[in-house]
């Protein structure tokens, strides 16, 4: 079974568990993608082109991505076909102990539009500034000074084993949509993959991103957009859940729509049965309280320049 990723450590980590997780022989294919080779990544399918092109053409059988960068639309012939247990997905600020502990003018680095916006509408007092490249390098860049704190994927840690380079939990801050989620990818017409696949399978994780993905479609948001979607399964009478129930549960979508400059945001939270639809709802209300405006005010505005010539990292 060969597996196709991008060579970044934190992919080759990701496909590695999958790995390691088949009962089947498998073997790694490495491929550089059009996002490994640019300054800025306008459009999210630059972080997956080549590895559809290679399950296309028959040169892997799956490939393993980083839900958060997989965009809504996918190449025709290729599936999603599994998501296995979801990691956390929240983000931590690495550096200082909160938020709150960061005096007035503190730098806070972070490549991701969603964070920044985030991170102003929290603290408007606060200096965000660009910090690029893989999670390695991010941290190199703190323990630099180039930053005061730093913000990552709480998920990306743990899968690289440094979780313990965590200072806070984000509770407070809504994760991008697929964060912390792994998504398989298949050709639809591949169902030996599909079979061996089938015991990674978590459904809880394949619902939320579901409505996840639902959420950002409704918007037509995109990499550019200051958008995050957390879906959680709870019970409709507060009772406790067996780990793979999802037939007896409500899902729930909190969602958050913001500008760069944290100056004006939107948020919606809503419960229901079935997660496409709630999701769907959850966009279509946002858009009735103004999320497009929001949305083609930051698409209309012109991004900062890029401080270096790394790419941004979609993983981190």
């Amino acid at each position: 079974m060969r597996i196709a990723t991008r060579g970044s450590a934190l992919a080759l980590a990701q496909a590695r568990w999958v790995a390691d997780q088949l009962d089947a022989r498998t073997s790694l294919v490495e491929i550089v993608t059009s996002g490994d080779l640019r300054r800025d990544v306008d459009d999210k399918r630059e972080w997956i082109l080549e590895l559809e092109e290679a399950l296309l053409r028959g040169d892997a059988d799956l490939a393993v991505h980083s839900a958060k960068d997989v965009p809504v639309e996918i190449a025709a012939g290729l599936s999603l076909v599994a998501s296995p247990v979801r990691a956390d997905p929240r983000d931590v600020l690495v550096g200082a102990s909160s938020l709150d502990a960061l005096p007035s003018g503190a730098r806070v680095g972070t490549s991701s539009l969603r964070r920044e916006a985030q991170l102003r509408a929290l603290r408007p007092d606060l200096s965000v500034v660009e910090l690029r490249g893989n999670v390695d390098t991010r941290l190199r860049k703190l323990a630099d000074g180039e930053a005061d704190a730093i913000v990552l994927a709480a998920a990306g840690l743990e899968r690289l084993g440094r979780s313990d380079e965590a200072s806070a939990y984000l509770d407070s801050m809504v994760p991008a949509a697929g964060q912390g989620t792994l998504v398989i990818e298949a050709r639809t017409d591949n169902s030996a993959v599909t079979e061996v696949i089938e015991s990674l399978r978590d459904p809880r994780a394949e619902e939320a991103l579901l409505a996840e993905r639902a959420v950002v479609a409704t918007l037509g948001a995109d990499c550019k957009s200051a958008v995050g979607v957390h879906a959680t399964h709870t019970a409709p009478q507060g009772e406790l859940l067996e780990a793979a129930d999802t037939t007896s549960s409500l899902i729930v979508v909190r969602a958050w729509v913001g500008t760069r400059d944290g100056s004006a945001w939107l948020s919606d939270e809503l419960a229901g049965a079935d997660p496409v639809e709630v999701g769907n709802e959850v966009g279509r209300r946002l858009l009735s309280a103004g999320a497009r405006d929001l949305l083609d005010a930051e698409e209309a505005a012109v991004a900062p320049p890029a401080r270096d010539g790394a790419s941004p990292g979609p993983d981190a």
